[in-house]
């Protein structure tokens, strides 16, 4: 019954090895925009409000200057990924651009303040997209629990596959760009002929400061106000972090995706800016204010006699509500994909790796999703305290990566002619975000600042105890390779034995062509010595993880891989004098698929014995168990439930 529960809620699996399913799987760049570049623009729900709110209402026509601005960032930040999506093609975003260019240290640095980041995306993308909708009834007691109930259906969703998931919030997505265009188009239309009044009035009131202040004092407030709205650009890097999910050609999908993130952001984002000062909207207790925003100007929106403008108004701001909850999207696509590619690098376990039969990063997804009800519980869902909590990693991530590019382009120079031009981008957009990262982090490090910060440094801390680790055993396993791996065992035959299946046989499961399989050759001799076994076979699964699921050739590859290791084993066993064979197949969960392989042995050879060996630490602890699998033991369980004996071989390692 749970079982057929969980297939109801999660769907069938998917077949990595069908060629079509990449095509199935990857996303066109409307698509994209709708998963990836829905949380730069739903951030036009907070970073404005943020920014007008640092103004006060007493220099509320400044924001004329702060629309201009931000809409400009927005372009220069966009143009400066581009470059980044042209040289990482495979994606990886902050983290695999730091890594390679600035080395482990700043990757290790960028890539968890993006783990971070993405789990305050999502928390905030669902705080604020219950504040939006909660500003038309006031129910403010629901909220925290409303907030709970959308993120654990927002894991669910996610756990059935990402395009499905964004195609369900299609529909919100289109609404919220209708009526924001609306909105803003109607906004700016009915203030138009007094567009010459705001002006000399902003004019006045900048010379006014600058007379009275001085302009440091005015440059100071602007600045403030800029860095205080510097969440309206999160989001902006989640099209590089994610073009692993793009339709090929995945450069010119990533740019397109890009551009058109660019122009929605900077068109809603700015454009409300500008509407705050237009309209003069003023704070509100309880509402937001887009939803004072989006009353004044429609609600008293007649056609007819007929009072449509609370309608489009209550439409206006649930679609707006709404599209935060696909903006929480970005955090659960590329959230886990900075996991699965750290998890490569060994910072974090490599189990974040592993893929679901959905074809998912199902423990990455998890992960995301419960640290976000986390936050969001801690938090009580408080915007104000998120916001303080959310800017400041994003724009370590923004500045490490630009900072990659100028040592890129610097480092070019002689090779590639327009190095200059594209410098220059990657170059404003270094003094861009570190402006804003700094100043950020002045403002806003006694409010909360030194929580994220605190946050981050010991997720950087845990990163670097279990590469240590897995660095140690890789270096003992090392030890073992060397000593066994190029064994010159001479032939004790003068022909090809060939396995006979009524002959005692022994099934060997491996990994790679290593020590430690041979180790385990070595130790079921010794251990077994009087079944003297005839046939020794060897059974391999290769593990379609996120490194492998690519694309077709990189799934060949892998399948060619283990075919030569296994046909290293068999070469090995026969110069030992076994008659040996292997069997082999590929895919997402290695216990699932050597049953099966066991299975397909068991009805050639008859009362075959299976092995496996285990890495057994001289300090057994629970960090152990979680950072290495625990395949051997799963195996043993499901075979004995199969009928067949298999018996795990320890082998000490630390």
């Amino acid at each position: 019954m749970i079982k057929k529960i969980v297939k109801l809620l999660a769907g069938d699996a998917k077949n990595p090895l069908d060629s079509e399913i990449f095509h199935q799987m990857t996303l066109i760049a409307f698509l994209a925009w709708v998963g990836l570049g829905a949380d730069g623009l739903s951030s036009s729900a907070y970073g404005p409000e943020e920014a007008y709110r640092a103004l006060g209402q007493q220099y509320h026509h400044l924001a004329l200057y702060l629309a201009i601005a931000t809409s400009l960032t927005v372009f220069i930040i966009s143009a400066s990924y581009n470059q980044i999506i042209e040289f990482f093609p495979s994606g990886g975003g902050g983290y695999v651009v730091a890594s390679k260019l600035l080395g482990q240290g700043p990757g290790l640095v960028s890539g968890s303040a993006l783990v971070v980041d993405y789990m305050l995306t999502i928390s905030i993308s669902v705080a604020a997209g219950v504040e939006a909708l909660f500003s038309i009834p006031h129910w403010e007691s629901h909220k925290l629990i409303t907030e709970m109930i959308i993120l654990w259906l927002m894991i669910g969703m996610n756990l059935r596959g990402i395009k499905e998931s964004i195609t369900t919030l299609l529909p919100i997505f289109l609404v919220f760009v209708a009526t924001h265009l609306l909105l803003i188009g109607l906004g700016i239309f009915v203030h138009l002929a007094n567009l010459p009044m705001i002006l000399t009035a902003t004019a006045t009131e900048t010379s006014d400061i600058v007379g009275n202040k001085g302009i440091f004092a005015m440059l100071g407030l602007l600045l403030t106000a800029y860095s205080m709205g510097g969440g309206t650009y999160t989001g902006i890097e989640a099209v590089s972090n994610g073009l692993g999910i793009l339709r090929e050609p995945r450069v010119q999908t990533g740019k397109r995706t890009m551009l058109y993130m660019a122009c929605s952001l900077a068109f809603t984002a700015g454009g409300i800016l500008l509407l705050y000062m237009l309209w003069d909207t003023q704070v509100s207790a309880g509402q937001t204010m887009n939803a004072v925003l989006i009353d004044q100007i429609f609600g008293s929106w007649n056609i007819g006699g007929i009072a449509v403008g609370k309608g489009i108004a209550v439409i206006t701001l649930a679609s707006e509500g709404a599209l935060l909850f696909i903006a929480a999207q970005a955090g659960f696509v590329d959230g886990p994909n900075v996991l699965a590619t750290m998890a490569v690098d060994s910072w974090i376990p490599h189990r974040f790796a592993n893929l679901s039969n959905r074809l998912v990063r199902k423990n990455g997804i998890l992960v995301m999703g419960i640290a976000a009800w986390g936050i969001l519980y801690v938090t009580q869902g408080k915007i104000d305290e998120l916001v303080v909590l959310y800017s400041i990693n994003v724009f370590v991530t923004f500045s490490l990566s630009q900072l990659s590019m100028c040592k890129h382009w610097l480092q070019v120079r002689h090779q590639q002619g327009d190095w200059w031009s594209r410098l220059a981008v990657n170059g404003l957009g270094l003094i861009l975000t570190v402006t804003i990262l700094i100043s950020t982090t002045i403002i806003k490090f006694r409010q909360g600042g030194w929580l994220t910060m605190l946050i981050t440094g010991g997720f950087i801390v845990l990163c670097i105890y279990i590469r240590k680790h897995y660095g140690d055993t890789r270096l003992a396993l090392k030890r073992l390779d060397e000593m066994l791996v190029d064994l010159s065992i001479p032939s004790t035959e003068t022909t090809v034995l060939v396995p006979d299946p009524a002959g005692p046989t022994a099934v060997l499961l491996v990994n790679a062509y290593s020590g430690l399989g041979i180790h385990a050759i070595f130790s079921m001799r010794k251990l077994f010595k009087q079944q003297n076994f005839k046939n020794l076979i060897f059974v391999s699964v290769g593990r379609i993880d996120s490194a492998k699921f690519k694309g077709i050739e990189e799934i060949e590859n892998l399948r060619a891989k283990v075919e030569q290791d296994l046909k290293r084993y068999v070469d090995l066993a026969q110069r030992m004098g076994y008659a040996a064979d292997f069997r082999m197949s590929l895919g997402i969960d290695v216990p699932t698929e050597i049953a099966k392989l066991c299975d397909e042995v068991a009805l050639k050879y008859s009362d075959p014995i299976y092995f496996s060996a285990k890495l057994i630490f001289a300090r057994e602890n629970l960090m152990n168990r979680f950072l290495h699998n625990q395949t051997s033991m799963e195996i043993q369980r499901r075979l004995l439930f199969q009928g067949q004996q298999m018996i795990v071989l320890p082998i000490r390692v630390l």
